[in-house]
């Protein structure tokens, strides 16, 4: 057994109120190593967890879940290394790695061949509004995407609020497939009717078709006692885009550990996502088709 293999104790974290469906994909989550052999990067914006890859399973597969795409996290730059090692542990898994944009191409081809499908824009989601910032970004974004959408991968951003709406007109102009986590970091205590979230539900309803949003992080914008303030932004985006809509755990839930478990956030999303049909297409129909999962 692996470092990344040995499981801790894991704690109760309550029953799930509905089971996933057959084929049930967790479409972001982290994994940690030990240190010693996983060394972190300079710009740590938490202190790393060990999470390793059979204490995720254990709590996943208890919701169901059957199928999984690992997502960079930013305490290791751009050192993919414990990402790519675990997806191997887990054949049929899926990535989303973090690379400089004119990384060679046969890094890329490798990268693919290993399961990746996309790579990261991740921005600090606690930056504070920095008028412009999002002009310093094109040079990346575009490079990305001309890449991303040659290989038929995803564009990944995880950016706070105010910025995912300076980004607005160069998401519009995108060629890859690109999805927005967090639900795009919007503030739940805004409400609805933000001008920002606002343009994102148009984005979604009447854009190209190429933005998804992940329904993950409830915590990241809420602080509302059971992230109460968050649903009706769930539910908004499920009934603008029930096709274009996944969800993530977002395990080992990182500075938020404490506030929620992944058991109490599907619950949650079972809830303001009551409808069977839109929770298959959100958890199964919808990352097969993005992510093109193995059956």
């Amino acid at each position: 057994m692996t470092d990344l293999q040995q499981s801790k104790t894991t704690t109760d974290e309550g029953e799930p109120e509905f089971k996933a469906p057959p084929r049930s994909c967790d479409s972001h989550f982290h994994v940690f190593g030990p240190a010693e052999r996983y060394p972190y990067g300079t710009d740590l914006r938490y202190k790393p967890p060990l999470a390793p890859l059979d204490d995720f399973l254990t709590r996943s597969r208890r919701l169901g879940f059957e199928r999984w795409v690992f997502v960079q996290p930013s305490a290791y730059g751009r050192d993919n290394a414990c990402m790519l090692d675990s997806m191997r542990m887990l054949p049929g898994s899926k990535g989303i790695v973090d690379v400089h944009e004119d990384i060679p191409d046969a890094e890329l081809a490798a990268l693919g061949a290993a399961g990746v499908c996309g790579v990261r824009i991740n921005v600090r989601p606690i930056m504070p509004p920095e008028p412009g910032f999002g002009a310093t970004l094109l040079p990346r974004i575009e490079r990305l995407d001309a890449r991303c959408a040659e290989l038929g991968w995803i564009l990944d951003f995880l950016t706070p609020g105010w910025l995912t709406e300076e980004l607005m007109g160069a998401l519009r102009r995108l060629k890859a497939n690109f999805m927005l986590a967090h639900m795009g970091m919007f503030l739940a205590r805004d409400g609805v009717n933000q001008r920002g979230f606002r343009r994102l539900l148009d984005l979604l309803r009447h854009g190209e078709g190429r933005c998804w949003v992940k329904l993950t992080g409830l915590y990241r914008m809420s602080t509302a006692p059971g992230f109460s303030d968050a649903g009706p932004m769930l539910q908004a985006l499920v009934e603008a885009a029930p096709d274009r809509s996944i969800w993530g755990s977002d395990h080992p839930h990182l500075s938020f550990a404490d506030k929620a478990g992944a058991v109490e956030l599907f619950n949650f999303f079972g809830r303001w996502a009551p409808d069977e049909e839109n929770r298959r297409r959100i958890l199964v129909d919808n990352p097969q088709k993005l992510f093109a999962l193995g059956q």
